[in-house]
């Protein structure tokens, strides 16, 4: 089976462009994200709670402890998020407050809710993995990438990790993998990647 494309630095920036032009383009911009820059599958993307990412303070959290019934494996693992996707939870949930500002307060409060679905659908209720993996692919036609998938994302995460000269086994244990070779398996190679490389002699 052909794996998902790994997006160049300009293709991730296109997908991000028309996110924002997109109903639901908060939504739609934060599951992008947290596939990108924390590696998350889809399916635990979809699981997602508000509870999951907000501490009994109303802060963001720096990380974030997957349920095992979230992963695939039936593992709990501890997700690590970088400012830039700790920024980017604040600014969606501070819309989302906004967004239900007009409604009612019990209606609020259930949208709001710790239980509630942090990526939600129309209806405000929890995707299904496959449904998200249709919008991940909407997404990404919409941006004209080619070979874009709901998995593009974390093969992105863990390749430029690679890249970066991070640890394998760190890597490792940032994908939720239980084996090095299933890591090395997800780390390609893009002419954005190769250039940078060369620019380092």
């Amino acid at each position: 089976m052909k794996q998902a494309k790994v997006l160049s630095d300009k293709e991730f920036k296109r997908v991000l462009s028309v996110v924002s032009t997109m109903r639901h383009g908060a939504r739609n911009r934060l599951a992008v994200l947290l596939s990108h820059y924390a590696g998350l599958r889809v399916g635990e993307i979809a699981h997602l709670k508000i509870k999951d990412v907000v501490g009994p303070m109303g802060d963001v959290l720096d990380r974030l402890y997957l349920n095992p019934t979230y992963t695939k494996g039936g593992y709990s693992r501890t997700v690590f998020m970088n400012a830039k996707l700790i920024k980017e939870i604040t600014k969606y949930l501070q819309g989302l407050s906004t967004l239900c500002e007009p409604l009612s307060a019990r209606r609020q409060k259930k949208i709001l809710s710790g239980d509630a679905p942090l990526i939600a659908s129309q209806r405000r209720k929890y995707f299904s993995a496959n449904t998200l993996c249709q919008l991940f692919g909407e997404i990404y036609e919409s941006a004209g990438i080619v070979g874009g998938s709901s998995h593009s994302g974390r093969r992105g995460f863990i390749s430029k990790l690679a890249h970066a000269g991070v640890s394998p086994k760190v890597i490792m244990e940032l994908a939720g993998h239980r084996n090095l070779n299933t890591t090395q398996g997800y780390i390609d190679v893009t002419e954005d990647m190769m250039q940078k490389a060369v620019e380092i002699l």
